[in-house]
């Protein structure tokens, strides 16, 4: 195993004082429920497409996971039935898990799994859920890949499945909640943890819980009967890669090269709320985004990626979910509770790399699209890294795609008010349509992070030098890591004073190395990464 951690002096840049471009994004939304008769409700699965209908394995079918231990993801309400879904007919096809061999059976009817469809191949990692033979909630550490046209069928003819999967174990892969893509032939895996136990809110004893921190490099060798692992290496990062329950959107950057954007997720090292930056993944590197904030839609929600050649704008769409902030009667409410929401929103970067976030004039129906998937239309043109081109569509109004099940709810916030057992797993599907429309000065939220600091002296001996402008009292976390992803050092001080500020931290000789990078966390909200050479 090759372990790697990214200089990371080369990937610290700020795009503050960078002009926005204008924005251009000629496309009003349409959002249509469609039923589908008996379709259970259904969340936190993964999903292929092949030849115009779904496969869906995995996740749960009830609503949002309890507060208490002992009722937290039982094991009734995993779903054990694979489906295949006809949109156009409107009809589906279920198998059981059943006669599946037990790691198997059980890996796939668990939450939150990692996948990844690359061609007629869909990749599951991990998941949660409890395992009957080991009589405990577990993540469970295999690998395993499905033969989607061939499984697809198989359901629809009611015929055996079990030679249509291959897995291995790998406690490399003992994660939940993370995101899997590819970039050029190498699959990587992004954030995630591994929990094993029974969830509760007080971080009690009635379970263990380890974040990755991590993107994990890999490719599949199919020489290897059934399949090995190659090429494996990770990029560690206890705070900027700290993440889980995210949107993990796939780009095109400005220079052409196509990467990802992690975009926000959960959670922040020293507070129990999402990050709000973004970070770019580009082959072996990663960048956080500290300059720009998201403040809509924090949480896994149905997303899709739209690149225009002409415009060279990269946009996102997201519908809906979680989120720390929401808009009501025209303004942004903030709500640490992280609520569910039906704001639709925007993410788009412009060619000159900087990024500004849009509130769509149109909301979700219900608050019903958190733990939701969204399946592209593929009759239209994409990227191989699944974003839509859309300098290349050339009707009024088309169907972009269908936004499936989610958590549904009747408030914002059934979990701190104790009220799980009134949400469900939602059936419905949405078709969204995309209608080409002039509308212009869609309302711009304000991304921008205020705070500068300085860091001095720089190559530094055993201490440093903080300062900064403040114009009221704020907490100031701090966290210091080196080039192998290990945390060596956190703190927190506080602004005397409305104005400049400055501190001095200590760096004890014993854990100095040729270099450090030190991350300030203003507010819970904002994040600024310096690196530091030690003489």
């Amino acid at each position: 195993m090759k372990k790697t951690i990214l200089i990371l002096s080369l990937i610290f840049w700020n795009v503050n004082g960078v002009k926005s471009q204008d924005d251009f994004f000629p496309f009003r939304l349409e959002i249509n429920p469609i039923n589908i008769p008996k379709l259970p409700g259904l969340h936190s699965y993964a999903f292929a497409q092949h030849d115009e209908k779904w496969l869906i394995i995995g996740g749960r079918r009830d609503g949002l996971h309890a507060r208490q231990a002992n009722t937290s993801f039982p094991a009734s309400f995993n779903n054990s039935e694979i489906f295949v879904i006809d949109i156009a007919e409107r009809k589906f096809w279920k198998s059981s898990l059943d006669p599946l061999p037990v790691d198997l059976k059980e890996q796939l009817q668990s939450t939150n799994m990692n996948f990844y469809q690359d061609g007629s191949m869909l990749i599951i990692i991990g998941g949660y859920a409890y395992s009957a033979s080991r009589n405990r909630h577990i993540t469970f550490p295999f690998i395993t890949t499905v033969n989607v046209p061939s499984l697809i069928e198989a359901v629809i003819e009611q015929e055996d499945i079990q030679s249509y999967f291959f897995q291995i174990p790998d406690e490399r892969f003992a994660v939940t909640g993370g995101q899997l893509g590819k970039i050029g032939e190498t699959l990587i895996l992004v954030g995630g943890h591994r929990f094993d136990g029974r969830y509760n809110p007080m971080g009690g004893p009635s379970y263990v819980q380890v974040y990755t921190n991590q993107i994990k490099k890999f490719k599949l060798a199919t020489s290897i009967a059934p399949f090995g692992i190659i090429e494996y290496e990770e990029i560690t990062d206890p705070v900027h890669l700290r993440r889980r329950d995210y949107n993990l959107v796939p780009q095109v950057f400005p220079d052409g090269e196509e990467g990802y954007m992690i975009s926000s997720g959960v959670f922040q090292i020293n507070a129990d709320l999402p990050f709000l930056y973004p970070v770019d993944i580009k082959g072996s590197r990663y960048f956080p985004r500290t300059s720009f904030n998201q403040y809509l839609s924090n949480y896994h929600a149905p997303k899709v990626a739209l690149y225009d050649q002409e415009s060279k704008q990269m946009h996102a769409l997201f519908f809906g979910g979680m989120s720390q902030y929401y808009y009501e009667s025209g303004e942004l409410i903030e709500d640490n509770r992280v609520p569910f929401t039906k704001s639709i929103s925007r993410i788009t970067r412009f060619e000159n790399d900087s990024l500004a976030e849009y509130l769509m004039p149109l909301e979700m129906p219900a608050l019903q699209t958190a733990s939701a998937e969204f399946l592209i239309n593929p009759e239209l043109p994409q990227h191989q890294n699944k974003i839509i081109r859309l300098n290349e569509l050339d009707s009024e109004s088309l169907t972009l795609g269908h936004i499936l099940g989610g958590i549904s709810s009747p408030s914002r916030n059934p979990f701190f008010n104790n009220q799980t057992n009134m949400t469900s797993a939602a059936s419905t599907v949405y078709e969204v349509k995309l209608i080409k429309s002039p509308i212009t000065n869609l309302p711009k939220i304000d991304g921008s992070n205020p705070y500068l600091i300085s860091v001095f002296p720089n190559p530094f001996d055993d201490l440093i030098s903080v300062r900064f402008h403040a114009d009221k009292n704020v907490k100031v976390d701090f966290f210091v890591t080196n080039t192998k992803g290990q945390m060596i050092r956190e703190g927190t001080f506080y602004s005397t004073h409305s104005g400049n500020n400055e501190k001095t931290i200590g760096l004890d000789s014993q854990i100095k190395s040729d270099l450090l990078v030190i991350t300030f966390v203003f507010e819970n909200k904002f994040f600024i990464s310096k690196t530091l050479v030690s003489n």
